[in-house]
């Protein structure tokens, strides 16, 4: 089995620059979409055919982790789904038996691998297999011409329709498979002779009929799912479909959800036991929660793991990180990059860590940062801590062990080591080592003027 993805429109009623396809939905381009459900079949070729922001598209493609090699088609002129289907047709395995082209397009991300598996179940060397859709919701859509048999004879689109044909309820979705052996010569005598003067894709199906071909159909009950996208409206309603269908799925998990309207996954999500997910939240890439983990509104959390019993309060993000078991992160709290926190930390409100360690029990509960750290365990940073990684030039890092007192307000000057049980007075600027034990104050001497006048504005100022 082949597949041609057609991605070659510009989407004029999007309103945009950007390609029509590499629109998102769930944050990943809504061809890729369909390249995750052709992937899932196993197909022998991938052909896609592009025409507008043809650059962009391949640049995508080359960037992605398939590993699936593509098998390029230009479409210069948008001449009709027959002539874009046509480009690729010269590189599909005619002479392999059996071969069937599964035609797919860029614009409808939301088709599923089951539904494909149904079509392809039927789909042979004598017929061509068609998803269809019964929907009162018809408009624009093309017409599925069946005789008094309930056989399928042919598609009209609607602007080629009479009246009679345009109060049909079961409409094509665009979705075929069709003999290989049979698709070229098809293709070549789709004629331009409608409203449009394009050469359609659906007039292969009067074609096969009249050669004696059969016509299979698969019906979803899904209407979005064959849905394709034409403007921003569109858009929005399939990300909100897939993100209600994502969420009833946690939801059958277990996972406790105050809205699934306004929770988000833009990736994977798993979820452990009894995890409690508040309004506004934000999963991107691979998120991994334990059993017993609560996440407040407005937090964003990307490709990371956070263990059992941990609470992550609001306003937090947290990107590529490990959070351990039993530990507070927030709010307002930002988890950059890199990051290790250790089972039973803290991490208040407007502390920011990147590339850093913390370790069991340490303590950062307000108003820091830390970069380019290891922090033993049982460690406690005082508000107002900054550690200094950055000269201008290069990152340099800091090293606490266990049971170390960072006072408010000081600045630690990387490269720094900090031994166990060291003490850093409140408002110091440490730059040397601190041996284990030790107290180091790093403050200019306090010096107290006595008779000093405040100033006063003079009059009329």
């Amino acid at each position: 089995m082949e597949v041609i993805i057609l991605a070659a429109g510009k989407g004029t009623r999007m309103s945009s620059n950007k390609p029509k396809v590499l629109h998102t939905i769930a944050g990943k381009p809504m061809v890729e979409h369909v390249l995750d459900s052709v992937l899932a079949l196993g197909p022998s070729k991938v052909h896609v055919v592009i025409g507008y922001g043809s650059d962009e598209i391949y640049s995508f493609f080359e960037k992605t982790q398939s590993g699936q090699e593509i098998f390029w088609a230009l479409q210069e002129e948008q001449l009709g789904t027959a002539h874009a289907v046509q480009q690729a047709s010269s590189a599909i395995d005619a002479d392999v038996k059996d071969n069937q082209v599964l035609i797919l397009y860029g614009d409808v991300p939301l088709i599923q691998p089951d539904t494909l598996r149904k079509l392809l179940s039927g789909a042979n060397d004598k017929n061509i297999s068609l998803i269809t859709l019964t929907t009162n919701n018809n408009k624009g859509l093309g017409r599925i011409l069946r005789n008094e048999s309930g056989q399928v004879t042919g598609i009209i689109e609607e602007r080629d329709a009479d009246k009679a044909q345009r109060e049909i309820t079961e409409v094509n979705s665009g979705i075929m498979a069709i003999p290989a052996v049979r698709l070229k010569s098809w293709l070549d005598r789709v004629k331009n002779t409608n409203k449009q003067s394009e050469y359609y894709l659906t007039d292969v199906v009067g074609l096969a009929v009249a050669d004696g071909y059969e016509v299979n159909t698969v019906t979803t009950a899904d209407t979005l799912e064959v849905q394709g996208v034409n403007d921003k409206a569109q858009l929005a309603l399939m990300e909100r479909h897939y993100q209600m269908k994502n969420n009833n799925k946690l939801l059958e998990q277990g996972v406790t959800m105050s809205d699934p309207g306004r929770v988000d996954v833009r990736g994977t999500l798993n979820c452990g036991k009894d995890v409690i997910i508040d309004v506004n939240v934000i999963f991107e890439g691979a998120v991994n929660l334990g059993d017993n983990v609560t996440i407040a509104p407005n937090v964003i959390i990307k490709n990371s793991t956070i263990a059992e019993g941990s609470n992550i309060l609001a306003g937090s993000i947290i990107e590529d990180s490990k959070i351990g078991r039993e530990t507070n992160i927030g709010p307002y709290a930002r988890v950059r990059p890199g990051t290790i926190i250790k089972n039973k930390a803290k991490v208040g409100n407007f502390v920011e860590i990147k590339k850093s360690t913390l370790g069991e029990g340490t303590k950062a509960n307000h108003l820091a940062y830390i970069g380019d750290a290891e922090i033993g365990d049982n460690c406690n940073i005082g508000a107002g801590t900054i550690f200094c990684n950055y000269d201008g030039a290069d990152k340099h890092k800091t090293i606490l062990g266990d049971n170390v007192f960072i006072g408010s307000n000081s600045v630690l000057v990387a490269p720094i080591k900090l031994s166990d049980n060291a003490f850093v007075a409140a408002g110091s600027t440490v730059n040397v080592d601190v041996p284990e034990e030790n107290l180091a104050v790093g403050r200019a001497k306090q010096r107290n003027v006595s008779g000093w006048k405040r100033p006063v504005k003079k009059t009329g100022e």
